[in-house]
């Protein structure tokens, strides 16, 4: 009986299996699922964390099943969203264990959906090397592979340069250190005093909750709005970016005018070229694209608030390209309040030129930032921020489909579109009114001193002193640098490569491609540590998940080195 072994066993296996179950394949084969950590959930999503973390997406915004939108070549096998399986609040952010709770599930209904002629065995345990056709466990299994899958998902590295110099300094001086990795991995338990904590995005909100709340603080609503009471032992958390504020909230309403057919300007293979520039071919298009998205939404459903003919309006916007003159004329003729038109250019640096006296004077400022963002993201009357939303979807996937992802691109994709529920960003100016939580502000810099680190940013003169540093964000993987036995032992053997940004190269059908450029003819690798794109392994209901029709892909390729002759039925 021929065998797939998958390394990897989180939600991209269980999609994976899902799809091989769709494909009805009549070969015997037997597939071995490798993981320490429980099958479907996998370690981001494992069951063992803090039941304070949770999602930062609506429960009716998460499914792993296909839909009538799905385009993909396999059959539609459609199944409960996050929302429907629960039936929980459609617009509840559920916690990570409930999530957890739903893949471990999927797991196990895409398991028993295959044909009794393929068997799954889960091994709890870690792979930790390759030779051959032969992978090692750390149990002392040892597993034989027809074709090999590396779905490992998101990687730890080893420490850059200046982590490195940074932890070395909190060791000679008796500080705390925390380098970037996944939030609910960290050890907290040395986290005392004053602490600096790089980065303003989703890890800086978990961490802020597994440092306050986590320590047997509590929020409290009172006649002012909400309060936080101090259990006293938690620090003091000193925070700052090159942004210098939090990533937006999520909105909470739904589209109020008609849903645009997206995308309408960006169509990735009409752009397709030999020698793309990002922020020359590629951008333009892509902001054209989202601000479309914003302005069909602010017509359609807020006709109130512009002084043109939608349709007038549409003819003119799709002749003009983005960054013209004449799109900015039409633009404030058409939409009367600045706060109405889409400005990218301030969206992603709302802190440049503004500068304060004084620390305290900032922290004003940021709180009433951070009221005003949650009380737009809050307003149906703003739901063209959700069209620009939707629209942004759509071009997220085509991108990744025509190019490795810019820095810059992904970084202001999550900064926009992957923000913590309102309510977080109502706890974090509770702990600010506390003075739990103190603002740095933007372009801030870190340096390491006798004694300590000191902090300071570009938007007040003042420098705060602290015994500890966390970076606040996800550790950044290359295969140079990469802490994972199996890559290492595949690059060791030449039998791996990357690209310039550190990713793994595969082909086009997910293939490992070798040192020599060669395409491995049965070992293949899916994820974000490789440059197959970074597509999320659940997605959106409706979207035509890109992560779906990647997964079917993969089974169907699968199957036909395992033997089967069934694959199109």
């Amino acid at each position: 009986m021929r065998s797939l072994v998958v390394i990897g066993g989180g939600p991209r296996a269980a999609g994976l299996l899902e799809r091989i179950a769709a494909q009805s394949p009549t070969l015997p084969a037997a597939v071995h699922v490798v993981d320490p950590h429980p099958p479907g959930a996998g370690r981001v999503w494992r069951h063992a964390q803090s039941p304070l973390l949770r999602m930062n997406s609506m429960a009716e915004d998460v499914t792993v099943f296909t839909d009538s939108s799905f385009d993909g070549v396999g059959p539609v096998r459609p199944g409960p969203s996050l929302a429907e399986w629960t039936d929980v609040d459609p617009a509840a952010f559920p916690s990570r264990q409930v999530q957890s709770a739903y893949l471990s599930w999927f797991f196990d209904h895409a398991r028993k959906s295959l044909p009794p002629n393929i068997s799954v065995t889960v091994h709890q345990a870690s792979a930790v090397h390759v030779d051959g056709q032969e992978v090692l466990l750390d149990n002392g299994d040892c597993l034989h592979a027809d074709v090999l899958l590396l779905a490992l998902g998101h990687l730890d590295a080893e420490l850059e340069p200046e982590h490195r110099k940074l932890a070395e300094h909190a060791v000679e001086h008796g500080l705390v250190y925390v380098p970037p990795l996944y939030s609910a991995d960290a050890d907290l338990s040395a986290v005392t005093g004053d602490v600096v904590l790089r980065g303003f995005g989703l890890a800086f909100i978990d961490l802020m909750v597994l440092l306050t709340e986590g320590r047997g603080g509590r929020f409290e609503q009172g006649p002012d709005g909400l309060a936080y009471v101090p259990s006293g032992a938690e620090p003091t958390l000193y925070v700052g970016s090159r942004r210098g504020v939090p990533y937006h909230s999520k909105t909470g309403y739904r589209l109020q005018g008609t849903r645009p057919k997206l995308p309408r300007f960006f169509v990735a293979d009409e752009v397709r070229g030999p020698a793309l520039d990002f922020r020359a071919d590629v951008w333009p298009l892509m902001a054209k694209e989202i601000a479309w998205g914003h302005y069909h939404e602010l017509f359609t459903g807020h006709p109130d608030a512009v002084r043109m003919p939608f349709a007038e309006f549409a003819d003119e916007f799709a002749a003009l390209p983005w960054y013209s003159d004449g799109m900015r004329a039409l633009e404030l003729f058409a939409v009367p309040d600045p706060a109405d038109r889409v400005d990218f250019e301030r969206l992603d640096r709302p802190l440049d030129g503004v500068t304060f006296s004084s620390a305290e004077e900032f922290q004003d400022y940021l709180r009433a930032y951070v009221v005003a963002d949650v009380a737009r993201r809050s307003d149906p009357r703003h739901s063209a921020d959700l069209g620009a939303f939707l629209a942004l979807l759509s071009v997220y996937g085509q991108v990744a489909d025509l190019m490795p992802f810019d820095g810059w691109w992904h970084g202001y994709f999550s900064y926009l579109a992957s923000g913590p529920p309102p309510d977080r960003l109502e706890e974090l100016l509770a702990l600010s009114r506390a003075g739990v939580v103190r603002f740095l502000g933007a372009d801030m810099w870190v340096e390491a001193v006798e004694g300590g680190f000191v902090a300071g940013s570009a938007t007040t003169p003042d420098v705060v002193r602290a015994n500890g540093l966390i970076e606040a964000r996800l550790p950044s993987h290359t295969l140079g640098r990469t802490v994972d036995p199996v890559l290492r032992s595949l690059r060791a053997a030449g039998e791996v490569s990357e690209d310039a940004a550190g990713l793994v190269r595969v082909s086009a059908t997910g293939r490992l491609i070798t040192e020599r450029g060669e395409e491995h003819p049965t070992r293949f690798a899916v994820g974000p540590f490789t440059t197959g794109k970074s597509y999320a392994a659940f997605a959106r209901p409706h979207t035509n998940a890109p992560a779906f029709r990647q997964n079917d892909l993969l089974a169907r390729e699968i199957l036909r080195l395992l033997g089967d002759n069934a694959r199109g039925r």
